[in-house]
This record gives structure tokens, sequence and C-alpha cells, in this order.
């Protein structure tokens, strides 16, 4: 998968809401060096999720994901398995939609689900709070 540029991405909503019991791969991905990606699936059928805050917190409580794999997930790798280079890292020259977030740490938005403190969005160079 690794060699092949292949982008694994997990699903912990619906991992949740199917009441899966096996786990995915993950200490195998991390050994092949396959980026993971994480997202909600939004699916009425398996994940009816829409919070991609919590995503972040199951993938880090559920699958054993260090904050910032978990950051990573949601971000560079997602856009990866996407195939848009050009987003998920903050860069010049790059496209910059992204959350400005009031925490303390990074890893404190996977570590309180139900909470979202995104203090505003910037998309296409503009402000919103």
């Amino acid at each position: 998968m690794q060699r092949a540029g292949t982008v694994a991405v997990l699903l912990p909503g619906a991992y949740y809401f199917l009441r899966e019991t096996r786990l995915p791969p993950v200490q195998a991905l991390r050994d092949a060096g396959v980026p993971i990606a994480i997202a909600s699936d939004h699916n009425p059928g398996s994940s009816p999720a829409l919070s991609l805050v919590i995503m972040l917190n199951m993938a880090c409580t559920l699958f054993r994901l260090t904050p910032e794999e978990a950051w990573r997930g949601i971000t560079v790798h997602a856009a990866g398995a996407l195939g848009l280079q050009d987003r998920g890292v903050l860069r010049a020259g790059l496209r910059a939609d992204l959350a400005i977030w009031n925490l303390e740490h990074p890893r404190d938005l996977a570590y309180r689900f139900g909470h979202n403190p995104c203090w505003a969005s910037v998309f296409g160079g503009q402000l919103r709070p």
C-alpha cells in the first residue's frame, strides 16, 4: 500500500455505530509506513456522525492513534486520500482553508469530545468568525 501511494482511511464512527469488535490493523499500517486518514463516513446506515472532532477523539480512544497521528489523519492524510496534495498542510503557495482553534495544545482537541473550540475559520483567504 505504501509503495503504491495508497492512504488507508479509518472510519471510527462506523466502527462505533456498527458495534464492530475487530480493530483495524493500525500497527501493521504504521509499521508499513502507510498514511492513515480519519473520516466520518457520514452515512445514515453505518455512521450518521457529522463531527470530525468526535472522529478525532474516537480515532485516539478506539484505535489508539496518538493525537498527532489523528491530526495528520484529518488533515494532510485525508487530503492525500482525496488526491488533494495542495491541501492539508500550511505552506506558501498552497490553498489555506483552515480552522483556528482555541486550545492550549493540539492534543486537547482529541481529549474532549462533544466540545468544539473552533474560534474562527479561514476560507479562500477570508476570516469567518
